[in-house]
């Protein structure tokens, strides 16, 4: 099943692969409009949001929406987020260029896309086998060799890559994970919405100092359920 997946992605990906470079000045538009203009000031990540072309990361029925500022729909109920909160969610956990960070809902793969351009390896986990399937072919055709996705409950995060200098969890959730804070590395970072599903959640940043853990509240926000296998 993975293989024709795959090679659907693969086929929709050469349909519109001819067009990223024509692309590139509504990625840069993007850039300049939607996150210099609310104050993402990271260079790595504007340069990393400037370079992934988010469109190769969507459907073909909502490529058309792939620089607008809002989020769009996937497919199985899940949705890529807004280019700000994907910046903003980016720049908050300071990525370096020695990190490896861990990320909690893979969806299309572009949020591990985003990092992979700053840091050095990202591991990934898609509790959907058809996105998990769907990102894996994505990152292949582009050719980013420092992904990799792992299907499966991200609950219990990676322990065999564990600890994480950051991560980085794109669902909300109605509590911290603890294995997660766990595998956070002592003066790492974690995002991630907070909060009850289908309801305003608030935007965490959860940071390890000396093995002590403190929380502040970012920002109002609207994720998708964080999905378990046992829900």
């Amino acid at each position: 099943m993975r293989h024709i997946i795959v090679l659907a992605v693969l086929v929709l990906l050469i349909t519109g692969h001819a067009a990223a470079d024509e692309r590139q000045s509504e990625r840069d538009r993007m850039v300049r409009m939607q996150l210099e203009n609310r104050e993402i000031e990271c260079e790595a990540t504007l340069e990393a949001m400037r370079t992934v072309p988010r469109h190769l990361f969507m459907p073909l029925n909502v490529r058309h929406l792939a620089y607008a500022d809002r989020p769009a729909p996937i497919g199985h109920g899940q949705t890529i987020s807004q280019p700000y909160i994907v910046a903003m969610m980016t720049e908050v956990v300071s990525p370096q260029a020695d990190h490896k960070v861990l990320e909690i809902g893979t969806g299309s793969g572009y949020q591990a896309a985003v990092l992979s351009e700053i840091v050095d390896q990202v591991y990934t986990i898609e509790i959907i086998p058809e996105l998990a399937d769907w990102s894996i072919g994505v990152i292949e055709y582009l050719d980013y060799k420092n992904i990799e996705v792992k299907t499966g409950d991200g609950y219990y995060g990676w322990e065999e890559h564990a600890p994480f200098d950051a991560i980085v969890v794109t669902a909300a959730a109605e509590h911290i994970p603890p294995p997660l804070i766990e595998q956070l590395k002592d003066g790492g970072k974690m995002i991630i919405p907070v909060g009850s599903p289908f309801m305003t959640q608030n935007l965490m940043l959860v940071e390890k100092t000396d093995g002590e853990i403190t929380t502040s509240s970012l920002m109002p926000v609207r994720f998708v359920p964080f999905t378990r296998h046992d829900d």
